[in-house]
Parts: structure tokens; sequence; C-alpha cells
């Protein structure tokens, strides 16, 4: 782990700007409560001689003139967020307030903030690992309440702790081997292999275990994508209105009026759905449609979810090949495949129930457990049991989400490497490779999982994280 000693105090406002009641500007450093002393004057003594985990009321003077009245809630080091001493100001929610006693602040010897920078000296002072720190942005940017459990599941400690265990222990064995190469002309061993076998394979299952769920935990973070498919003029557009309840797509006769992708998001139950809407599916001869077309079936590979929308004022040839068109381009075994017959109410007059059994018993026949619904997206029927039907298929994902889910991309980025890694070592052990290859892939396996929870990491590595938060988080 990287070590870096803070010198200077912080500042920087703690919620965001715009309207409201009270705004919170937050210092932390060595000199934090000196500083706050020279800016606020409390009713009652001082800011550097109060107990930590105390509030006082105070006020600001910008020169001679009274600021604000405030209260200052006082963290002595090491038991507050940073590690360090801090002091939380709040005060009333007027940007000219908060600029002024950013100013004053400065004037008095701290300097502003960078993104991430109190998160990231909780990270560097030991009060919490950087997948924790991590979660803190996480957390902030939850938009549901499944990816909130998520973030808090993090913040907690997750599976970075599991991960420390497993590291530990692999790292015992690694510096054996190690040993082992010290004395590698006297042909003697240290490190029980049968033991590294052993641990190596724990090691694989829960890593692979914890890369598998990531699919899960980026779409619950992100919200779950599903796109919406289907012919030309089916009503992809018009549902999309109707789910979001808006008119967010250009709705049109005109065939092929959707060239390109369009999304949205919106939370439905415990869970963020992000709805693509795509280019209606024919052959087509003009440039611009066609890569709008290969933008559809992209999206659908993508998808946690497919709408297949069907027209069934259409003949029921043309939506048995429509149907089978969208299943050919959907896995069922890690995708789920939602049929919506569109245009319920304005069936053609041949169309009846036993047609709507036949397309279903065509469904059924091509190997697909269909979830068939029928609709009016113009009117809207129908629109609330698609919704209800939309949020069944996350309602074991979500109580999922209580457990350990991997949601962050740089995470599963270290964890596949690193069981790419160990599986090379599993591997090896099974050969006569060289002592020297195994504990060569045992220690990039050790990187890998250290740069999860900030063991293994660079100055560089951090900013790169710590850049995407809030100024004052």
């Amino acid at each position: 782990m990287i070590i870096s000693s803070f010198n200077e105090t912080i500042c920087a406002p703690a919620t965001s700007s715009g309207t409201g009641a009270v705004s919170i500007v937050r210092v932390s450093g060595p000199d934090a409560l000196a500083i706050a002393d020279k800016v606020i004057t409390l009713k009652k003594g001082t800011v550097i001689d109060a107990p930590g985990y105390s509030v006082h009321y105070g006020c600001i003077y910008d020169g001679s003139e009274e600021l604000d009245q405030v209260l200052v809630t006082v963290f002595r080091s090491p038991l507050s967020y940073t590690g360090e001493d801090s002091a939380e100001i709040s005060c009333h929610a007027s940007s000219y307030i908060v600029q002024r006693i950013m100013f004053l602040l400065i004037e008095a010897g701290a300097r502003a903030a960078e993104p991430g920078e109190f998160t990231k000296r909780a990270f560097v002072n030991g009060k919490m690992d950087l997948a924790q720190s991590e979660a803190v942005a996480d957390l902030i940017a939850s938009g549901s309440k499944a990816a909130h459990r998520i973030a808090v599941n993090q913040l907690r400690g997750g599976y970075s702790e599991e991960l420390q265990k497993m590291r530990s222990k692999l790292l015992e064995i690694t510096s054996l081997m190690e040993l082992e190469l010290d004395f590698s002309e006297e042909d003697v061993q240290f490190a029980d292999r049968s033991e590294l076998k052993r641990l190596t394979d724990d090691a694989c299952n829960l890593i692979s275990s914890l890369a598998r769920t990531f699919r899960l935990g980026n779409a619950i973070k992100n919200g779950v994508p599903v796109a919406i498919a289907g012919a030309v003029n089916s009503g992809k557009s018009t549902l999309l209105n109707a789910l979001l309840g808006e008119d967010r797509a250009i709705v049109s006769d005109i065939a092929g009026t959707t060239r390109d992708t369009v999304e949205e998001t919106m939370t439905i139950g415990s869970t963020l759905f992000r709805f693509i809407d795509t280019a209606g599916i024919r052959d087509a001869s003009e440039t611009i449609e066609k890569l709008g077309i290969e933008r559809t079936f992209k999206k659908i590979s993508q998808a946690d979810i497919v709408l297949a929308v069907l027209d069934l004022s259409l003949p029921i040839d043309r939506i048995k090949a429509d149907a089978d068109t969208i299943k050919a381009s959907v896995d069922l075994t890690s995708q789920k495949l939602i049929f919506v017959g569109n245009k319920a109410d304005i069936m053609g007059v041949n169309k009846n129930v036993n047609d709507i059994c036949k397309i279903v018993s065509h469904l059924e026949n091509q190997q697909v457990t269909p979830q068939f619904i029928e609709i009016n997206a113009l009117t809207g029927k129908g629109v609330p049991g698609l919704k209800k039907m939309l949020e069944k298929t996350q309602s074991d994902r979500v109580d999922a989400s209580s457990y350990v889910l991997v949601s962050n991309a740089r995470h599963y980025s270290e964890l596949t490497a690193a069981l790419q890694d160990l599986t090379a070592v599993r591997k090896a052990l099974d050969t006569t490779l060289s002592t020297e290859l195994i504990a060569q892939d045992l220690r990039s396996a050790l990187s890998h999982l250290g740069a999860i929870t900030g063991e293994f990491t660079t100055d560089e590595v951090l900013a790169n994280i710590f850049q995407h938060f809030c100024i004052g988080k």
C-alpha cells in the first residue's frame, strides 16, 4: 500500500449546489480546527478546545459584517471519516454564503480539496480499503433500492474481507516458494504442494463465483438493460413512451423513423431499468437505416431482457417470422425474452384468441419458454401488466443483491486476471514446471487481488479512481 502524508488542510462543500435549506462545508487536516477558529466565532469556547463528536453554535463574519449563523460539528483524529481532525460547518444553503465560507477558509490557511480527496485520505489513513472507498461513490450514485444495497454491502467490507483472507494464505505459500528459490541448489521444499493445490482450488472457486456476479451487479448498479426490438411500425417507440409515461421517442406512421437507439431509465419496484428503443428490423437498402439495424442486433445481444414487440394486426405468418428473427438473436441461457403482442385492440377481423394461441404454440415449438403479454401501447392497455412482469423477472435477483455482488468494472478486470494466473498455477502444480514460474504466477495473482483492496496500487491509479468522486466526498 502506498504511504502518503497529508500536511495540508483541505476544505470543500459536502452538499450539492442548488436550492435547499442547509449546506455543509467540510474541513479536514492537521490544522482543521485551528483554521475553523479563525473563521468561526463560537458563542462559547473555541473549536480547537471542543471535544470530538460535539456540535457548537457560532457566527461567521465577513470583515465586520455577519455572514451567517452556523453549527459546527467537531471530529477528532482518528475517529473521523478521514482519520484526521475535521470540522463540518452547517450554514444556510445560499451559494453566496458557501462561496464566502470557502474563501475565508482558504484565506485562513486551507486549500480547496480535489475530487474525492476526503475519501482518498480515509483510504490512505486506513479508515477503509480501496474497494470500500469506491463503494462510497456507488452509494452516492445509487438510484434504486437494489443498487443501494449492493453499495452498502461493499462499504461494509463486502467481498474484500474474503479476498484479503485468501490473499494472506496465498502470500504465505508464495513466500515459502520464494525461499525455496534462495536454496535452489540444495533441492529442498518449504511449501507443501498439496496445501498449495487446495488453496489454489479454493481461491479459483471464490474468484470465479465473484466474477460470475458481475453481469448482475453491473446491471443493478447502472440499470438493467432492456432492449425493445421488433419490426418497423410494430410500436416500439410508442411502447417506450408508454412505459416512461412521456413522449420521449418520436412516433410516426412512416416506417423506419427510428434510425438510432434511444435510451431512458426508470425505476420499477426496487430496480432501475434502462430501456433501449431500437431501429425497426427489416431488409433495408438505405445505408443509415442499415447501420441502425446493425445497432439493434448489437443492443439485443447486450441486453439482459429483450422485449420482442409483435404487431398483432399483421398476418400470422408474418408475426411468426418476426418472432423467429428476434428469438434467433437472443441467448436464452443468459437473457430473458418477453414477447409483447401490440395493437391487441385493433387486430384484424380474421384474428381471434385461437390465433394468439397459435402464435404462442409456435414459440413453444421453437423450444422457447415464452412469456407473452397483449398490450396496446397507444392507449396504455396492458402496460401496467408488462411493468409487473418486468419487476417479477428481477425479484429473485434483487433479493440476491443482499449478498456479495461485483458491480465495479475495475474489480471484475482484476478478478479475471487473477483467476487466469491462479489457473496457470494449478495446471503447473500437476506438471514439472519450475518453482520460479509458479512463484511468478502467484505473485501476479496476488498483485491483481491486492489492486482491488489497495495493497498494491499507485498514485496514478488512485488519481484515476478518485477523480470521478464529487469534490466534497
